[in-house]
């Protein structure tokens, strides 16, 4: 029999984050289904570069963790149509911010522009509570 390893608690939010969907695969396929719903083989389209098994292995752990939802579309054989809970959808500010940061170190143009003037977006940390933009300098954060 095999061993029974027993995981530490992570560290930080970004361990518990990285652990639930902290590789590549998972990153792309949460940003295809950012378009919607998608079928197995629309996911394997998106995503360039994915074997099968890697693919449907992603989406069985998504799925586990909560970040997608599989529902059946024809019962033989099974087939399912992947599509991101809520919880899934919330990655999408991370995803862009980790697209912009990407895009700033090869070179490329920025992901995401303004529609009306062209303008690359930038981030920016804001307090909803007081209304206020938090520049990096006088960023205290705590983090929870």
């Amino acid at each position: 029999m095999g061993e029974t390893f027993v995981m530490a608690p992570p560290d930080s939010p970004l361990a518990e984050a990285v652990a639930r969907v902290g590789d590549r695969w998972s990153f792309l396929l949460v940003d295809a289904l950012l378009e919607g719903p998608r079928r197995f083989g629309d996911l394997q389209e998106a995503v360039t570069g994915v074997a099968p098994n890697v693919l449907s292995k992603r989406l069985k752990d998504l799925a586990a963790e909560g970040v997608v939802v599989a529902t059946p579309y024809q019962e033989r054989p099974p087939r399912f149509e992947y599509d991101l809970t809520a919880a899934g959808r919330e990655l999408a500010g991370a995803l862009r911010l980790l697209a912009q940061w990407g895009a700033a170190r090869s070179g490329e143009p920025a992901p995401y522009q303004h529609h009306r003037c062209g303008t690359a977006l930038e981030p920016q940390w804001f307090c909803p509570a007081c209304e206020h933009p938090v520049e990096d300098p006088d960023a205290d954060l705590d983090l929870i």
